[in-house]
């Protein structure tokens, strides 16, 4: 084994080690060519619950590399809550400092050049993504660990009951800060099936994370192990010459597809898988997810999906148990960061709870958790999660009443103007009309007040939203996409079985518009905002800088 480090000119190895060893790495360490030196990507903070436990699980990490005859330097990136983010100018944020960590990670794993391995440190909405992403650009030995999700005390109805008396002003807002906390008891993952647990389960998926470390809750010592484990496997990864371009393959994003459609995951891991996929030169498009989708059944109903938790997910089986379920449907020769293929993992005895993790074959195990509708008003694709849409919703026929920004819209719904059975079209909230591709969590909250209401949007949705939300249109209206043009009254179709979206508006109507149209423009403010809208394509491609 030959170190990064030792590959350097003479003179500047010299130097670089007095650095690392101004910096408190031992000389011996240094100086020992067995001895590969794993960085360790943290993006602890004190802001996002979810990564509040990362600086002490790195710790762990440490122990694991040290362990292994590794030597462990740690750094820190940044890490957005969207939980926090919500509702005001910080959501314009949230989607792109996605690429800031990953462009921070790459700065520094590729500016120091003398890393051998890498440990990624995350666990919330952009931070997973934007690490894979990172992890397979630098396609170094890495694995990634999460703080894992929170223990719930209440059930997620609960939870959604208390925040909608709130809006109702029938509770106080000590109250749902007391009772929320009974639901996110303490730092970790939000325990709904939202985008931070959903990528954390792709990620375990993709073979990233070792067995059992999506799910395993944030304060517990297994979690703890797991970390541990998880460095000692980097270090192990060096040895054996295996890279995340071996882990992350087609057939690996092919099996998180699939694991994607079984668990109902959030409709961001179509904004973010492909993204990741395109560092290794792979492929996940919404064709594909559609495809994968219209055949793989749901065999588990975590919230949005139903009233369970990711903690009920974990006690039956946690991802393991699913991919065992699933096991026919994988390609299972896929390598994972412990060393070891997918089969390899799943071999012997999977303890599963069936009463959480249906067999495939289950009367409830429906397929078409995860839809993309298509039509006039959305030509190149839209998203909706289906599970977590009620029976009754799945067809709609109502007017349009159109708003060019969430704001406009919340604005409405405090005037009472919104009636029953309207399709709500939000607009300009797109990657590039947002900027930046809000998340309108808040909006599908409050339009569930709204009885035979539909929401349409090339904005995107948290992971928890649910109802007949249609989001991610493209093309986005600030690209002229067929949503710009949509006005107040225009009847609005929307049929789940026959993936269909449309708008009763003739063709030559459309056209005479498209003519007359003028974009809605949302100034950026100076920075990363502007530098974002001139890079960033479109959500049906991930989001990327690739404009």
């Amino acid at each position: 084994m030959e170190r990064a480090i030792d590959k350097l000119e003479p003179f500047q190895r010299a130097i670089t080690k007095a650095h690392f060893a101004s910096a408190g790495v031992a000389v011996d360490s240094l100086n020992n060519p067995d001895k590969p030196l794993i960085a360790i990507a943290n993006s602890w903070n004190e802001i996002c619950p979810g990564h509040e436990p990362l600086r002490k699980l790195a710790e762990e990490v440490k122990k694991g590399i040290l362990e292994a005859g590794g030597e462990p330097i740690e750094f820190n990136t940044i890490a957005i809550c969207d939980g926090v983010a919500q509702g005001h100018e910080g959501m314009h944020y949230s989607l792109p400092h996605r690429e800031i960590i990953a462009d921070s990670v790459e700065a520094m794993v590729k500016g120091t050049n003398c890393f051998d391995g890498v440990v990624y440190m995350a666990s919330c909405d952009k931070i997973v993504p934007g690490m894979l992403m990172a992890a397979g650009r630098i396609n170094l030995p890495g694995a990634l660990v999460s703080a894992g999700p929170c223990y719930d005390e209440i059930k997620p109805s609960d939870s959604k009951a208390l925040r909608a008396r709130f809006l109702r002003g029938e509770a106080t807002e000590l109250e749902v800060i007391e009772g929320t906390l009974k639901y996110y008891t303490g730092p970790g993952i939000c325990p709904f099936l939202g985008t931070a647990n959903s990528m954390c389960c792709l990620a375990e998926g993709l073979g990233m994370m070792v067995p059992g470390g999506a799910l395993q809750p944030a304060p517990t010592s297994q979690r703890r192990f797991l970390a541990r484990r998880t460095g000692a496997a980097v270090v192990e990864m060096v040895r054996k010459g295996i890279k995340v371009s071996d882990i992350m393959t087609q057939a690996a994003f092919d099996n998180a597809v699939t694991l994607l459609a079984s668990i109902g995951g959030s409709l961001n891991a179509l904004l973010h898988l492909p993204a990741i996929a395109d560092e290794l030169g792979c492929s996940v498009t919404w064709a594909q997810v559609a495809e994968t989708t219209s055949r793989v059944p749901l065999v588990t109903n975590i919230t949005p999906n139903g009233d369970r938790s990711c903690i009920n997910l974990y006690k039956a089986g946690g991802i393991p148990a699913v991919l065992k379920t699933i096991e026919k449907g994988l390609d299972l020769t896929v390598m994972t960061v412990n060393g070891k293929t997918m089969g390899e993992n799943l071999t012997g005895d999977i303890p599963v709870d069936r009463s959480v993790i249906r067999t495939q074959d289950d009367p409830e195990s429906a397929a078409n958790g995860i839809q993309v509708l298509y039509g006039n008003l959305a030509p190149e694709g839209t998203l909706v999660k289906t599970s977590a849409v009620p029976d009754e919703q799945h067809t709609f026929h109502g007017p349009a009443m159109c708003f060019n920004s969430e704001e406009e819209c919340f604005a409405a719904y405090n005037a009472h103007k919104i009636a029953p059975g309207t399709a709500v079209i939000i607009r300009y909230e797109g990657p590039v009309g947002g900027p930046g591709m809000k998340e309108l969590h808040r909006v599908t909250e409050i339009m569930k007040g709204i009885p035979g209401s539909a929401v349409i949007t090339d904005g995107r949705f948290s992971g928890a939203s649910g109802g007949l939300s249609v989001g991610y249109l493209c093309p986005e209206a600030a690209e002229c996409g067929p949503i710009a043009l949509v006005q107040d009254g225009d009847m609005v179709n929307i049929d789940l079985g026959t993936n269909s979206i449309d708008v009763e508006v003739s063709d030559e109507e459309m056209e005479r518009r498209r003519s007359e149209w003028k974009p809605v423009v949302h100034e950026a403010p100076r920075g990363l905002l502007q530098r974002y809208v001139k890079s960033v394509g479109p959500a049906k491609d991930g989001a990327l800088f690739n404009r």
